[in-house]
């Protein structure tokens, strides 16, 4: 049990943000462990998906190209993970926590006997002592994630049972490339020593995507709001902020549950996790349900009337007033002092 797999969402010969920083995370995972990092891709027109991939740090790359492999359907591709992960036999096995990923894990995991921890906000290596059976487990991935709602941050492991399967949201691990002109080893598969006919019972007759209007994750300044921005008008002034600065604006659980603004705006556990170069937190206590989706920006501005609200606790600047009062008045900063 040596190495390290990467499954990789590829959509229109595109690999998903959140594959590309789960290799870049597993290169450094692979590095402390001293073995190998490799990656699957299953999907079809896969011929140059190794040019996106290699420069992440992958050193191997499996390769399933099937015209019925895409879009995704479910049965396909567990039974070739399935197969794949017995013949090979990972110690660590990462996906995303996308629909697809909250989909193929679980099924994965399953039929492996492995368990799986999801959504994960942090991957380490670790040892741990059992000391009832006095036994002591080295090099064992910790799985870090909330539990309990958000109250505590649990580090779940797993001694005995392998792949270690972990699944992480877009945004939580950082995407860097660490060898442009990367090459590695290229394994194409043939897919009918894996799949029958049976495996493909469901077609994909026809899809409709809708993209996010907003982009939130790709922004590099944020303004967010929270419960304490009191009402729907009041988020405007965030909007009328973020178009004289250039940026985007967000919102915490507890304001989008009060109908302030938009679901797809919403940051932390249960929404996106960004990581902005500005990050101006607006009414927003600081609960650590949303805190795991912002605490990565650069610089974390708070707006806040409590002098003791938990935000202001990770911020570097923290500004106490009302967001009625402190908002007009950088929006008439900003107008006066930006060409």
């Amino acid at each position: 049990m040596n190495n390290i797999y990467v499954y990789c969402e590829i959509e229109d010969g595109i690999v998903a943000d959140v594959s590309l920083e789960l290799l870049t995370k597993g290169r450094s995972l692979a590095a402390t462990l001293g073995c190998k990092l490799e990656a699957v891709a299953i999907g079809h027109s896969l011929d140059k998906i190794d040019e996106q991939i290699f420069p992440y740090g992958a050193d191997v790359l499996h390769v399933f190209d099937d015209a019925r492999l895409s879009p995704y359907t479910s049965l396909p591709h567990t039974v070739i993970l399935v197969k794949l992960f017995g013949q090979e036999k990972p110690q660590i096995a990462l996906m995303g926590a996308t629909s697809i990923g909250r989909d193929l894990g679980p099924r994965v995991s399953s039929a492996l006997g492995s368990g799986l921890t999801a959504d994960c906000t942090s991957l380490e290596i670790g040892d741990h002592e059992e000391k009832k059976e006095n036994k002591v487990y080295k090099n064992l991935l910790y799985q870090i994630r909330p539990a309990f709602g958000g109250n505590i941050v649990a580090t779940i492991i797993n001694p005995e049972c392998r792949p270690q399967m972990a699944t992480v949201r877009e945004g939580v691990m950082k995407k860097e490339v660490l060898n442009p002109s990367a090459k590695g080893e290229v394994k194409i598969h043939n897919v009918s020593r894996y799949v029958s006919d049976s495996d493909f019972a469901v077609s994909v007759i026809e899809r409709r995507m809708e993209k996010s209007k907003t982009n939130i994750k790709g922004s590099p300044i944020i303004v967010a709001g929270g419960y304490g921005v009191g009402s729907k008008e009041n988020f405007q002034l965030l909007y009328e902020l973020a178009a004289v600065i250039g940026g985007e604006v967000g919102a915490s659980r507890a304001a989008v549950d009060a109908g302030f603004v938009e679901h797809e705006r919403q940051i932390g556990q249960t929404g996106v996790t960004v990581r902005p170069k500005l990050y101006i937190a607006c009414g927003i206590s600081g609960q650590i349900q949303h805190v795991a989706g912002m605490q990565e920006s650069s610089i974390i501005i708070s707006v806040n009337n409590d002098p003791n609200a938990p935000i202001n606790a990770i911020a570097d600047y923290v500004i106490t007033g009302s967001v009625e009062e402190t908002l007009p008045k950088m929006i008439k900063y900003y107008k006066n002092n930006t060409k």
